[in-house]
């Protein structure tokens, strides 16, 4: 049987007077036979549910109702004989008052001597509401179900330091209303997305996170090593190769929400971790995807906000406000592209002409480049940054969409778009490349690339080309940052979407 004392305490000598206050609370508590950490509490309903069960009580009203609740103190006003607290839990805010003639001058000196802001505690008595009308509860007994070491932050300020809030996410949920939110959206938003895959027939799946060979995408991998195999794997950039086994395997409509890992950097739109929505639908193409994703959206716009009217900044700081709802725009890479310069580019436009235009437009490109990478620096400088409202651009040069089916009508491009929203890339679908022969050439092109020291290129993964020589259906595919979803859903960054960034360690600590 082990020791259930508890660690003596460290040393509080060097400790902020605050944080030395409450150790020796907690310490007297436990002297007293006190446990500042018990085991729980007879919770009979939560702070929100409460508040639905009594919306309209009339002021300085007892109900003779008793109801057992729990929560954070995070506001509390001491008096002489009544005292008055706010507790927040998971769901809501809810005030408790605790009376001299209710509790007794013991456990009222108690409350006031050992309840500090922070301290997690158990109440039970009357639901009432006060002489202002508020819900409260006329508490008869009360514990300590969790001692609160360090103070909170001003009740009036909060936690206002960016890097504060990002490094200690748990206080900024605790005093932050906005922080709250958006955890609860992100999981309605995540829920939405599975919901309209689920009605449209489609089934989740769950694909590698290490694999042997890194591809479905143009991105620098991370790379670990299994001791048990001795051989080194990658962290995934994406998990189409996979996925696409799974439809050669007879998978018709498959979706997955996953993690992936870019070794890129991080900025305001971009952490080395993310979540990305990706499916995959036979006989689907790219435009069957365009209809598959703007529901997706849309849904999920009205599902996590209520409404399809969003607010956003666009790339030059601008706020916008867009309707989802609306029909989306359309635009082709050559077609927008030309309407931009003033005079037309085909996929035959020769590289020393797309030069001179890029020259004569402003848009930078290296002279290593070939015609496709800098039309793709086009689409950017000059497409992407207008489409404010919804826009696919379309059809892409086939020698930078190596996974995507040739135009079957349009020579030189692929059956490829891209979703632009504020300037922001959301998502992009293809018409699947399903040809083994052409996609060997494809992958074996990449792979001399990545063999040249492009660290972005693709390398040849032989099992996934044998599982396509099996034969692929024609398929649709599509991806979505889940992100970059919620980022235009609330005009957040990726630091405030994301519960836990990935950050520099704080050498401060």
């Amino acid at each position: 049987m082990t020791d259930q004392t508890p660690a003596p305490a460290p040393a509080s000598d060097d400790l902020p007077e605050q944080m030395r206050v409450r150790r020796e609370k907690m310490e007297r508590l436990r002297a007293a036979g006190v446990d500042p950490y018990p085991v729980g509490f007879p919770r009979t309903t939560t702070l929100a549910d409460l508040r639905a069960a009594y919306p309209d009580l009339e002021v300085d009203h007892a109900t003779g109702d008793r109801a057992g609740v729990t929560g954070r103190v995070v506001l509390s006003r001491t008096g002489g004989k009544l005292c008055f607290a706010t507790l927040r839990d998971g769901t809501a805010d809810l005030q408790v008052m605790l009376s001299l003639d209710r509790l007794g001058e013991e456990r009222l000196a108690a409350w006031k001597s050992d309840i500090d802001l922070g301290d997690h505690v158990g109440v039970e008595g009357e639901v009432i509401t006060s002489k202002r009308g508020e819900l409260s509860i006329m508490v008869d007994r009360w514990e300590l179900t969790a001692k609160c070491l360090r103070p909170l932050p001003d009740k009036h300020k909060g936690l206002t330091d960016p890097e504060a809030r990002v490094r200690q996410r748990y206080v900024d949920l605790i005093v932050n209303p906005e922080a709250r939110e958006m955890l609860y959206l992100r999981s309605k938003v995540v829920r939405s997305i599975r919901r309209t895959y689920e009605e449209r027939g489609f089934t989740e799946v769950e694909t590698p996170m290490m694999q042997p060979v890194h591809g479905g995408a143009n991105a620098r991998p991370f790379k670990t090593h299994i001791n048990a195999y001795g051989i080194d794997l990658f962290m995934r950039i994406a998990p189409e190769l996979y996925l696409k086994r799974l439809a050669v395997g007879g998978a018709e409509k498959i979706f997955e929400i996953n993690r992936n890992f870019r070794n890129e950097g991080a900025d305001s739109t971009h952490n080395p971790e993310f979540t990305m929505l990706e499916s995959y639908e036979a006989y689907g193409d790219y435009n069957t995807q365009a209809e598959t994703i703007r529901a997706t959206i849309v849904n999920a716009a009205r599902d996590a906000l209520g409404t399809t009217v969003i607010r956003g900044v666009d790339p030059q700081g601008v706020e916008h406000e867009i309707d989802l709802a609306e029909p989306w725009a359309e635009v082709t890479v050559y077609g927008g592209i030309s309407e931009k310069l003033g005079t037309e580019i085909t996929p035959d436009t020769t590289v020393e002409e797309l030069r001179k235009l890029a020259d004569a437009a402003g848009v930078p490109f290296e002279q290593k480049w070939g015609h496709g990478q800098i039309v793709l620096e086009m689409v950017e400088r000059l497409l992407e940054e207008d489409a404010i409202k919804p826009t696919f651009i379309r059809d892409y040069p086939t020698e930078v969409s190596p996974l995507t089916r040739r135009h079957r009508s349009n020579p030189g491009v692929a059956e490829k778009w891209d979703l632009m929203i504020f300037g922001t890339e959301i998502g992009t679908g293809y018409s699947e490349l399903v040809d083994p022969v052409e996609q060997r050439a494809r992958l074996t092109a990449q792979s001399l690339l990545a063999a040249g020291g492009d660290v972005d290129a693709m390398q040849l993964d032989e099992d996934f080309l044998r599982a396509l020589e099996y034969a692929m259906p024609p398929t649709g595919g599509l991806g979505m940052g889940v992100d970059r979803l919620i980022m235009l859903l609330t005009g957040k960054n990726i630091r405030e979407t994301l519960l836990f960034p990935l950050v520099k360690p704080d050498t401060q600590q």
